[in-house]
C-alpha cells in the first residue's frame, strides 16, 4: 500500500494537468461568449419554446465545433505564440503536448459537434458552424500575419454564431424568415471591430514580437484606429432598430440596444480623442458589456 499511494499521487497530478492543458487548449471563456449569442439567436427565432435539452444540445455542439476551430488557430499560431506574453505558457509553445495530440482532439471536437447539429436540428446549421471553423481557422489565422484585413475575415465567423441558432430553428437563410437570422449577424458583425481594434491596440507590441498585424494602419498605434471604430460603432445605432422593424423584439429592447450603441460610440470617441491604452481599454471593456446586453434585451423583450 506504502508503494502504490506516490503512484496514484502522481497519476492523478498528471491527469489534472492534462485537463487543465486540454481546457486552455478549447479557451471555453471565448467558447462560451460564442456559443452563448448561438443559443440567444436560437431562442429570438419565432414559434421556438425554451426546451431544456435543445438548448444544451445546441451549446454542446456549438462548443464542440468551437473548441475546433480554437485548437486549429494554437497549432497553426504555436510558433508565434512562443514570443508573446500572455501566449507563451500555451501546452503547444511549451510542447507539453504534441500537434498529434492537438489535432486528433481537433478532429474528434468538431466531428461530434457537427453530428450533434446535423442530428437534432438541421444540416444547414451544421454545416454553417463547419463553414464558421474553416474561416476561423484556415483563412483568418494566417491572414493576421499578412494584412490588417483579417480583422474582416475574422468578423464573419465571429458572426456566424446567432445566424447558426437562427438556422438551427429556422432551418432557412433565406426568405422573410431568414431576415431575422441576418439582423443578428450584421450587429454581432459590426460589433467585432472596434472590439477586436481595441484588444489590438493594448496588446499591440506583444503581436509585434510575433509578426500579427491587427490594426487598421500601416503606422501602427494612430487614431485612425479610433477613427475606425466610431464609424463601425455609429452603425450599430440604426441596426439596433432592424430587430424590432422585424417584429423580433418590442420598443424596450430596441432602446436598450441603441443605448448601447450611442454607449459604444462615445467610448470610440474618447479612444479617438486619447488614443492611450486607458482609452482602448474602456472600449474593451465597454465591447465586452455591449453584445451580452444587446443579446439578453432582444431575448428578454422578445414578442
Amino acid at each position: 500500500m506504502l508503494r502504490e499511494e506516490p503512484i496514484k499521487v502522481k497519476e492523478y497530478s498528471f491527469a489534472v494537468a492534462k485537463i487543465r492543458d486540454y481546457a486552455q487548449l478549447m479557451k471555453p471563456n471565448l467558447s462560451f461568449m460564442v456559443v452563448f449569442s448561438s443559443v440567444v439567436g436560437y431562442l429570438i427565432a419565432p414559434g421556438i419554446p425554451f426546451v431544456w435539452s435543445k438548448v444544451l444540445l445546441l451549446f454542446m455542439g456549438g462548443m464542440l465545433i468551437t473548441n475546433g476551430a480554437n485548437i486549429i488557430n494554437q497549432i497553426l499560431e504555436r510558433y508565434s505564440d512562443r514570443m508573446m506574453k500572455r501566449t507563451m505558457n500555451r501546452p503547444l509553445p511549451t510542447e507539453r503536448m504534441g500537434t498529434t495530440e492537438a489535432w486528433a482532439l481537433c478532429l474528434v471536437s468538431a466531428v461530434s459537434g457537427f453530428f450533434i447539429l446535423a442530428y437534432y436540428f438541421n444540416l444547414y446549421s451544421a454545416c454553417l458552424s463547419l463553414l464558421s471553423l474553416l474561416l476561423y481557422g484556415f483563412a483568418y489565422t494566417p491572414m493576421k500575419k499578412i494584412h490588417p484585413i483579417a480583422t474582416f475575415i475574422g468578423a464573419i465567423p465571429g458572426a456566424l454564431p446567432p445566424l447558426i441558432g437562427w438556422v438551427a430553428a429556422t432551418g432557412t437563410l433565406s426568405g422573410q424568415l431568414g431576415l431575422g437570422g441576418w439582423a443578428l449577424f450584421l450587429i454581432q458583425f459590426f460589433w467585432q471591430f472596434p472590439h477586436f481594434w481595441a484588444i489590438a491596440w493594448v496588446g499591440y507590441e506583444d503581436y509585434l514580437k510575433a509578426g500579427i498585424r491587427m490594426l487598421p494602419s500601416a503606422q501602427g498605434k494612430t487614431s485612425f484606429t479610433g477613427l475606425q471604430c466610431i464609424f463601425y460603432s455609429l452603425t450599430l445605432i440604426p441596426l439596433a432598430m432592424l430587430p424590432h422593424q422585424l417584429g423580433l423584439s418590442g420598443q424596450t429592447g430596441m432602446w436598450i440596444c441603441i443605448g448601447c450603441g450611442f454607449m459604444y460610440t462615445f467610448t470610440s470617441f474618447l479612444f479617438y480623442l486619447k488614443n492611450d491604452k486607458a482609452s482602448a481599454k474602456r472600449l474593451m471593456y465597454s465591447s465586452f458589456i455591449y453584445l451580452p446586453t444587446v443579446l439578453l434585451a432582444l431575448l428578454i423583450d422578445r414578442p
